[in-house]
Order: structure tokens, then sequence, then C-alpha cells
């Protein structure tokens, strides 16, 4: 039966290669806006690492360069006559808050290989990790009993620690930051290993992640961010409150207060802006796609009415019509789609944009823009199939 379908199709080779092009556009178009949907939803379902609800964030910005010195004295009267606020519950430092676009990247270094490692890095105090609500795998937090000693105490996430010391422990390992070959060399040791910490918030891709200790009393530059953890229920009031707490330490220092929760929907809204512009834009492209099949079709079965008058009169039902015209579109869209999975099955099998593609993600935006682009064929399909069944061998033979 395929073969007999096949062979009118081509026939008109030249007459449907335009009408699967067209095809092969938009299954491209529905492809992608279906890969950046499923990898969207899969981060989405991802552990952060950290809670957001009730914990506030102060950046503390200063006049001038001198200020970004750590003040052992300052920083301890910030964490003193915050935490005496009664709706205080806990106060930390970081040096640049979650959901925020800040990122600081740098390499690790094995002290013995020289192997080196991509991460993203962060700085914080001993409290931030507990106040964030952050997860510890293995080994334990850094803490006060890290204080004088030679090398500085980090944290890493899982991931860090499977690619750097793979089927071994990483905590006590020790780890450097300077480049191989460099003069002097300074040593960082592990002390644990957390779950995960995507600052970015949900859709931000996992990656190598490195919290080092951020030291109140020896520390070189002080943190621009302390991290509130509020009780639950304080309303947005609390705000003016906390800002006049903040001017009775440093008058001359601005303060941005924004509670995460809020930060947290900002950010998702920027992050899913691009998403939302690629739907209106496939939208627009498969209504265009849907009107162009639907003239394409229209015109090949008035072209066809003498071959179908014909089938008619050699036996042919109305179904038997109905049926060939919808699967011939059907099989013009399997071949378009079949041409645009050879071209983008490469992107997963190549590797070229990393864990974004992986095989669950290709798969599922695979399956639905396959549904979408035949679901859309058919749709176009079903009139110009019920008027090419309703033609009859008299209604051919007036056409000639």
């Amino acid at each position: 039966m395929f073969f007999h379908i096949l062979k009118p199709i081509w026939k008109r080779k030249f007459k449907n290669l335009l009408l699967s092009l067209e095809i092969l556009l938009a299954f491209c178009v529905v492809f992608g806006l279906a890969l950046m949907s499923a990898r969207y939803y899969q981060l989405y379902h991802l552990p952060t690492g950290f809670v957001y609800q009730d914990v506030w964030s102060v950046r503390m910005l200063s006049s001038g360069e001198f200020d970004k010195k750590n003040d052992p004295n300052v920083t301890e009267n910030f964490q003193r006559s915050l935490s005496a606020l009664p709706e205080v519950e806990q106060v930390g430092f970081i040096n640049y808050s979650p959901y925020s676009n800040s990122t600081w990247r740098s390499d690790l270094f094995l002290p013995d290989n020289k192997s080196g490692f991509k991460v993203n890095l962060t700085d914080m105090a001993d409290e931030t990790p507990g106040l964030l609500g952050m997860k510890l795998l293995e080994g334990r937090w850094f803490s006060s009993e890290d204080e004088g000693r030679a090398e500085k105490a980090i944290v890493i996430n899982k991931k860090l620690a499977d690619s750097m010391f793979p089927g071994k422990s990483a905590v006590g390992q020790l780890v450097t930051d300077t480049e191989p070959g460099s003069k002097e060399t300074k040593f960082l040791r592990i002390t644990g290993v957390f779950e995960d910490f995507r600052n970015k918030g949900e859709f931000m891709a996992p990656t190598n992640f490195v919290i080092m200790r951020f030291s109140r009393a020896v520390g070189d530059e002080r943190m621009e961010v302390a991290m509130i953890k509020v009780k639950p229920g304080t309303s947005r009031a609390f705000e003016e409150k906390l800002n006049q707490q903040l001017k009775l330490i440093r008058s001359d220092w601005g303060y941005r207060i924004s509670p995460l929760a809020e930060m947290r929907k900002s950010k998702m809204t920027e992050d899913t802006i691009p998403l939302m512009v690629m739907a209106v834009i496939a939208v627009f492209l498969l209504i265009m796609v849907g009107f162009g099949l639907f003239g394409v079709l229209w015109q090949n079965t008035t072209q066809r009415i003498p071959e179908i008058g014909l089938r008619r009169a050699i036996g042919a039902s109305s179904r038997h019509i109905y049926q060939q015209i919808v699967t011939e579109q059907l099989l013009l869209s399997s071949i378009a789609i079949l041409a645009g999975m050879v071209l983008l099955i490469q992107l997963p099998l190549t590797g070229v944009l990393g864990d974004a593609i992986n095989w669950t993600v290709f798969i599922t935006a695979t399956v639905i823009s396959m549904a979408l682009i035949y679901a859309i064929s058919t749709l176009c399909s079903l009139y110009p199939a019920w008027r090419a069944s309703r033609l009859s061998p008299t209604e051919a033979l007036h056409y000639e």
C-alpha cells in the first residue's frame, strides 16, 4: 500500500519538495522550542541546594574603595545589631546574593598532576550555609576551628567531588587555586561535600561549585551581602525598621533590601523571557505553515481531480480516497521529520552543547515536536481529503 502511495508522491517530487521544506522548517523550530522547554522543566525539578523562604538579602553599598576592606569591628557590629532584632533569627554574610546575576569563576588544581577544573566560587561566613538550609553530604562545614590554619577551608559540591576524586572521598584533600608553576602555591583544604548550590535559581544548569570560608577576623575584603533569616510571617513593613537599624551602624552606606522570594520571582521571569519570545515566534510560524499546507493541499487535490475521478470510476470508495490523501500528507511529513532528525541528532552525539542537551531532553523534545507536526499535518489535510473523497467520476469528466 505504501509503495502505491509513494509512487504518486515521487512523480510530483518537485511540487512536494517545497511542501517538505516547509514542514522541515516548522519541525526544526518546534523542536528548538520543545528542547528548551524540556530542559527548563528538567532543571526546575532539580534541587537548588538552598531554601529561599523567609530569607532576606541586604546588599551593603559603600561609597569608596577603602570601605571594601574588611573591618572586623564593623562586621561584628552588623552581626550583633541585626541579630538583636526580634524579627531576625539568624545573620550570615556572603559576597553575592543568590538569585543575582553575579558570577565568580576560577580554576582549581590538584597538587599532584596539576589537572585543572573550572569552578564557580563564592565566599561565605560560617553561619551562612546553615542559614540557607544547605545540605551537607560528607565531612563538615567550615567553622571557627579552621581559624588560623595554614590552608584555607573550603567545601565543594558533589559534582566537583566526583570529577576531582572519582572513587574516593574528597574530604581532607588539598587543592590549590594558583596556576601550575607559580612560585607561591597556596593550598586549600576540603572540609566537606555539599549537595549543590545553584545560586542563580531553578533554571541554572548544575556546575562545579566551591564555597570558601570568610573569616570575620582576618578576611581581607568585607562581604557585600548580609543574609538575614527572619521569622515566618514577617511582612515587608519590617524593611523600614531594618533599614533604620542598618543606618545606625553605618549611616554613610547605602542598603538594598530584598526578600529572596521576590528576587527568585524576578529571576524566573527574566530567565523565561527568551522561552516566551521563542514560543510566540513558533506559534506565528506554525500558523503560517498551517495555512501554507492547507493551501498547497487544496491546490494539489484540485489538480488531481482527473486522477481521483478515474480511481473512483474503477471502484475506489470515498474512504479509500480520503485515506490516500491523508496518508500522503503524513508520509511527506515523515520524510521531512526524518531529514530533520538526521541533522538534529548530531547535537547529543557530538556533545556540542554539553549537558544542556542530554538524551532525556532530546527524546522528549523529539516526541513533542513530532506529535505536533503530525497533528498540524493531519488537521490541514482533513478538509482537502474530504473534498476529494466527495468527487464522482461524472465530476471528473466534466472537469476534463
